[in-house]
């Protein structure tokens, strides 16, 4: 079986162009088939701040109402999209850009509003893990934003590490897939200083942490989407920087 890595970008990477120009360079030290999966929340914070623009966050999700969707819309399917496309072209890297209307890649459901209203955020309903499979093998690295879309035609925002999460899920049916959470910091940390990597992260101490609120905000469906991988069928997760996790270094590793 053929290996495939699923790569998320997220954190500070996508808006500072040396750090992208970085990580992008070092995903061509990656063999195999590769997948990126990407959003981009600090750069669409930004220009949420820059049109005043309330940011609304819930348990590390955004909220997301039909002006921010329509932001949104610009800077993940668009711009930091077509700028990681156009960088990994220039490294040889043949890639296609994609949110989920593409070719069906991710069908979602508008999330149902009981308790709380998230607005226009999708729910992941499939995978076309067959047109994934088709471009693999024909040599092409998709990179998909965070923009999805309904049976009507709605587009959605969707969170980016549970699409990568979908992803790795279904095409590990096809692949010996592994799942790389990469941002800024070297892994998941197992105190409020930051001075140590948890360098194997087990359910038991993630719920620990989780109660004591050092794993939070972003990071909580971050690791809930790992874990959801690991009972799904993908072989290995791991959380950290892309230099580390290629240089065998400090990173983070998701076990049952």
């Amino acid at each position: 079986m053929d290996k495939l890595t699923v790569l998320k970008v997220g954190g500070a990477i996508t808006l500072n162009k040396l750090l992208l120009d970085k990580f992008l360079n070092n995903i061509t030290k990656i063999k195999g088939k590769k997948i990126l999966v990407h959003g981009g929340g600090r750069e669409l914070d930004l220009f949420l701040n820059k049109n005043n623009h309330p940011i609304k966050m819930l348990n590390g999700r955004r909220i997301t109402d039909k002006k921010t969707l329509d932001y949104a819309l610009m800077i993940y399917a668009g711009k930091v999209n077509k700028e990681i496309v156009a960088k990994l072209q220039s490294l040889k890297i043949n890639s296609l850009g994609l949110c989920g209307a593409d070719a069906n890649s991710v069908l979602c459901k508008l999330r149902t509003k009981k308790e709380l209203d998230y607005g226009y955020v999708g729910d992941i309903v499939s995978i076309n893990s067959v047109f994934f499979k088709l471009i693999l093998e024909n040599h092409i690295m998709p990179v998909c934003s965070s923009i999805t879309y309904d049976k009507d035609g709605l587009l959605l925002n969707t969170n980016a590490d549970t699409i990568a999460s979908e992803i790795s899920c279904n095409m590990s049916r096809m692949y010996k897939t592994e799942l790389w959470y990469c941002f800024e910091e070297k892994g998941v940390y197992q105190d409020d200083n930051k001075t140590k990597i948890i360098n194997k992260l087990d359910m038991a101490t993630f719920k620990s942490l989780k109660s004591k609120g050092i794993i939070s905000k972003g990071m909580i469906p971050k690791v809930s989407n790992c874990f959801n991988g690991l009972k799904n069928g993908v072989s290995k997760i791991l959380i950290g920087s892309l230099d580390a996790i290629i240089e065998n270094e400090t990173y983070t590793e998701i076990i049952p």
